[in-house]
Protein backbone atom coordinates (compact mmCIF):
# COMPACT_ATOMS: atom_id res chain seq x y z
CA UNK A 1 0.00 0.00 0.00
CA UNK A 2 1.33 3.77 -0.96
CA UNK A 3 1.15 6.40 1.16
CA UNK A 4 0.91 9.94 0.11
CA UNK A 5 1.81 12.89 1.88
CA UNK A 6 -0.11 16.25 0.34
CA UNK A 7 1.17 19.37 2.24
CA UNK A 8 0.29 22.72 1.36
CA UNK A 9 2.57 25.58 -0.09
CA UNK A 10 1.14 29.20 1.33
CA UNK A 11 2.35 32.02 -0.73
CA UNK A 12 6.04 32.69 -1.28
CA UNK A 13 7.42 35.80 0.76
CA UNK A 14 11.28 35.60 -0.23
CA UNK A 15 12.70 36.12 -3.85
CA UNK A 16 14.71 32.98 -5.04
CA UNK A 17 16.92 33.24 -8.07
CA UNK A 18 16.03 35.20 -11.53
CA UNK A 19 12.64 36.77 -12.26
CA UNK A 20 11.37 37.96 -15.58
CA UNK A 21 11.34 41.57 -14.22
CA UNK A 22 15.16 41.09 -13.37
CA UNK A 23 15.55 40.36 -16.69
CA UNK A 24 13.33 42.67 -18.53
CA UNK A 25 15.30 45.60 -16.55
CA UNK A 26 18.41 44.25 -17.08
CA UNK A 27 18.26 44.42 -20.97
CA UNK A 28 16.84 47.60 -20.98
CA UNK A 29 19.61 49.28 -18.22
CA UNK A 30 21.90 47.44 -21.08
CA UNK A 31 20.01 48.72 -24.24
CA UNK A 32 20.25 52.26 -22.82
CA UNK A 33 23.68 52.61 -22.07
CA UNK A 34 24.45 50.97 -25.37
CA UNK A 35 22.48 53.75 -26.98
CA UNK A 36 23.64 56.76 -24.59
CA UNK A 37 27.31 56.00 -25.64
CA UNK A 38 26.09 55.64 -29.64
CA UNK A 39 24.65 58.81 -29.06
CA UNK A 40 27.36 60.59 -27.43
CA UNK A 41 29.79 59.42 -30.02
CA UNK A 42 27.38 60.50 -32.66
CA UNK A 43 27.06 63.99 -30.66
CA UNK A 44 31.34 64.08 -31.09
CA UNK A 45 31.38 63.28 -34.92
CA UNK A 46 29.00 65.55 -35.95
CA UNK A 47 30.15 68.28 -33.54
CA UNK A 48 33.98 68.34 -34.50
CA UNK A 49 33.92 67.76 -38.28
CA UNK A 50 32.35 69.37 -40.57
CA UNK A 51 32.47 67.29 -43.68
CA UNK A 52 34.58 69.89 -45.75
CA UNK A 53 37.36 68.69 -47.54
CA UNK A 54 37.84 71.81 -49.16
CA UNK A 55 36.57 75.60 -49.82
CA UNK A 56 35.33 76.12 -52.69
CA UNK A 57 35.71 73.09 -54.59
CA UNK A 58 33.62 73.69 -57.48
CA UNK A 59 36.02 77.03 -58.24
CA UNK A 60 39.17 74.85 -57.11
CA UNK A 61 37.73 72.00 -60.09
CA UNK A 62 37.62 74.56 -63.00
CA UNK A 63 41.35 76.16 -62.41
CA UNK A 64 42.62 72.65 -62.53
CA UNK A 65 44.16 73.50 -64.97
CA UNK A 66 45.98 76.17 -64.33
CA UNK A 67 47.17 75.22 -61.11
CA UNK A 68 48.87 72.13 -63.04
CA UNK A 69 50.50 74.59 -65.59
CA UNK A 70 52.00 76.86 -62.47
CA UNK A 71 53.14 73.63 -60.84
CA UNK A 72 55.19 72.82 -64.18
CA UNK A 73 56.47 76.32 -64.45
CA UNK A 74 57.57 76.29 -60.53
CA UNK A 75 59.07 73.20 -61.20
CA UNK A 76 61.09 74.90 -64.05
CA UNK A 77 62.66 76.89 -61.79
CA UNK A 78 64.44 74.66 -60.33
CA UNK A 79 64.13 75.91 -56.61
CA UNK A 80 65.11 74.11 -53.69
CA UNK A 81 63.74 75.09 -50.36
CA UNK A 82 64.19 74.42 -46.54
CA UNK A 83 61.21 74.85 -44.48
CA UNK A 84 61.62 74.12 -40.57
CA UNK A 85 60.06 75.23 -37.18
CA UNK A 86 63.19 76.32 -35.14
CA UNK A 87 63.81 74.01 -31.43
CA UNK A 88 62.29 76.40 -29.74
CA UNK A 89 58.73 75.66 -31.78
CA UNK A 90 57.88 79.33 -31.93
CA UNK A 91 59.83 80.24 -34.92
CA UNK A 92 59.12 79.58 -38.81
CA UNK A 93 62.33 79.29 -40.93
CA UNK A 94 62.35 79.18 -44.80
CA UNK A 95 65.57 79.33 -47.10
CA UNK A 96 65.05 79.50 -50.73
CA UNK A 97 67.75 78.96 -53.47
CA UNK A 98 67.79 78.99 -57.08
CA UNK A 99 68.75 76.29 -59.24
CA UNK A 100 72.37 77.82 -58.97
CA UNK A 101 72.57 77.61 -55.20
CA UNK A 102 72.26 81.39 -54.93
CA UNK A 103 69.63 82.65 -52.38
CA UNK A 104 66.46 83.73 -54.22
CA UNK A 105 65.87 87.14 -52.51
CA UNK A 106 63.49 89.90 -53.36
CA UNK A 107 60.11 88.28 -52.88
CA UNK A 108 57.16 90.62 -52.67
CA UNK A 109 55.60 88.50 -50.02
CA UNK A 110 56.02 85.32 -48.74
CA UNK A 111 53.18 83.92 -46.03
CA UNK A 112 52.54 80.54 -44.76
CA UNK A 113 49.96 78.89 -42.69
CA UNK A 114 51.00 76.61 -39.53
CA UNK A 115 47.89 74.35 -38.47
CA UNK A 116 47.22 70.45 -37.73
CA UNK A 117 46.64 68.46 -40.93
CA UNK A 118 43.26 67.02 -39.43
CA UNK A 119 41.23 70.93 -38.03
CA UNK A 120 41.06 74.38 -38.76
CA UNK A 121 40.82 75.07 -34.79
CA UNK A 122 45.17 75.91 -34.56
CA UNK A 123 45.59 77.94 -38.08
CA UNK A 124 47.67 80.34 -37.75
CA UNK A 125 48.76 82.68 -40.56
CA UNK A 126 51.93 84.78 -40.68
CA UNK A 127 54.22 87.14 -43.11
CA UNK A 128 57.76 85.54 -43.40
CA UNK A 129 60.27 88.55 -43.73
CA UNK A 130 63.91 88.51 -44.68
CA UNK A 131 66.33 88.31 -42.41
CA UNK A 132 69.17 87.31 -44.61
CA UNK A 133 69.65 87.04 -48.74
CA UNK A 134 66.95 83.83 -49.08
CA UNK A 135 66.25 83.46 -45.50
CA UNK A 136 62.92 84.08 -44.05
CA UNK A 137 61.59 84.25 -41.28
CA UNK A 138 58.42 84.52 -38.63
CA UNK A 139 57.62 84.36 -34.92
CA UNK A 140 54.55 81.40 -34.57
CA UNK A 141 52.41 80.87 -31.56
CA UNK A 142 54.34 77.66 -29.71
CA UNK A 143 53.45 74.93 -31.18
CA UNK A 144 52.93 71.64 -29.76
CA UNK A 145 53.51 67.85 -29.93
CA UNK A 146 52.35 66.11 -32.69
CA UNK A 147 51.55 66.49 -36.63
CA UNK A 148 51.65 70.25 -38.43
CA UNK A 149 51.30 71.00 -41.86
CA UNK A 150 52.80 73.87 -43.02
CA UNK A 151 51.69 75.90 -46.27
CA UNK A 152 53.91 78.61 -47.51
CA UNK A 153 53.12 80.64 -50.71
CA UNK A 154 55.82 82.95 -51.69
CA UNK A 155 54.96 85.96 -54.37
CA UNK A 156 57.98 86.78 -56.39
CA UNK A 157 58.50 90.39 -57.93
CA UNK A 158 56.47 91.37 -61.03
CA UNK A 159 58.69 90.29 -63.79
CA UNK A 160 58.97 86.26 -62.29
CA UNK A 161 58.11 83.53 -64.46
CA UNK A 162 55.60 82.21 -61.52
CA UNK A 163 52.90 84.42 -59.84
CA UNK A 164 52.95 82.46 -56.49
CA UNK A 165 55.40 79.53 -55.64
CA UNK A 166 53.94 77.36 -53.54
CA UNK A 167 55.40 74.81 -50.77
CA UNK A 168 53.42 72.21 -48.63
CA UNK A 169 55.55 70.38 -45.87
CA UNK A 170 54.34 67.85 -43.09
CA UNK A 171 56.38 67.54 -40.28
CA UNK A 172 55.52 66.05 -36.35
CA UNK A 173 57.17 67.49 -33.60
CA UNK A 174 57.82 64.71 -30.79
CA UNK A 175 57.86 65.18 -27.16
Amino acid sequence: MTVATVTKQGPRTESSGLTGRHVLWSLIAFFGLIFAVNGYFLYAAISTYSGVVANEPYRKGLEYNQRIAADARQHELGWTESLDIAATRDTLMLDLKDKNGLPVVGLKSVRAAVGRPSTNKQDVIVDLDETAPGHYTATIPKLGDGEWLLSVNATPPANAAIDVYRLRKRIGLKP
